[in-house]
């Protein structure tokens, strides 16, 4: 048995006390620790005792640390055990402490992912496939990510996603109509949405084909190419510089009447 000689607040953190055995230093706990173990001047405490004190207080502090994390906004519970692994928790006391945090109503996968859907849904213009890889990676598992995003109905999908068309139009304009068409595909895409949803947004917007901006754009490529190819004559130097501007995406029509326009 050892006996408890000293006991001192920590100067740098004032719930945190320092115990003394038998005038040697030898472990330090939380005030709540050290209010349920009862450790005053003059216990008495054997191997055991003290397991059971380190073991408690470790909980403690893993909790604090959760309940610290959680305070910022929720959490899932692989954010949580990531969080604690990254405090040097051991695995025992990172499961303990999520079966006590899910016991309280501090942790709910559930909930979480469908607040999650409900705020990019409210705040960005993210489709649903971008929402639902986010979600698992923050460790939300497929079943819960679908129940959530029946939060995000067809009809929200396909008014941010027409609306992401009309900026990306504005953004991609000058290329030839089925250059940008295209672009505007990939961004939505890029954005999570899936292609049934860019088809029929892309319909929905229903994107006029300015002619005069297509002429300006197939005017800008064709003197590039232009310069390129202009030591080839005659069906060589045409042939060349269809290939090339078709590439780009512009209609024969009007590139026949630029080459006309060259004769």
């Amino acid at each position: 048995m050892r006996k408890i000689t000293k006991i001192t607040a920590q100067q740098k953190n004032k719930e945190r006390f320092n115990i003394f055995l038998d005038e040697e230093y030898a472990f330090a706990v939380y005030e709540g620790t050290l209010i349920k173990f009862q450790l005053v001047k003059g216990k008495e405490l054997d191997e055991l005792d003290i397991e059971e004190i380190l073991y408690s207080d470790q909980i403690n502090k893993a909790y604090l640390s959760a309940i610290h994390y959680l305070s910022y906004r929720m959490r899932t519970e692989k954010e949580i055990e990531r969080y604690l692994k990254e405090k040097e928790m051991e695995g025992y006391v990172i499961k303990e402490i999520i079966i006590k945090l899910k016991e309280q109503s501090y942790l709910n996968d559930a909930e979480f992912a469908i607040a999650y859907v409900r705020t990019q849904v409210q705040t960005t213009l993210k489709g649903r496939d971008v929402i639902k890889q986010e979600l698992l990676e923050k460790g939300v598992d497929k079943n819960t990510i679908e129940d959530a995003l029946v939060e995000y109905s067809y009809e929200t999908e396909l008014e941010h996603a027409i609306k992401l068309v009309h900026k990306n139009h504005s953004k991609y304009k000058k290329d030839a109509f089925k250059i940008m068409i295209q672009k505007v595909e990939q961004a939505l895409k890029r954005k999570g949405y899936s292609f049934s949803i860019i088809k029929d947004a892309v319909s929905e917007a229903d994107l006029e084909k300015d002619t005069s901006e297509e002429w300006d754009a197939i005017v800008k490529q064709a003197e590039k190419y232009h310069r390129k190819y202009a030591s080839l004559e005659g069906y060589e130097y045409k042939m060349k510089m269809k290939g090339a501007l078709y590439r780009k995406g512009f209609s024969m029509d009007l590139i026949d009447r630029w080459l006309e326009g060259e004769e």
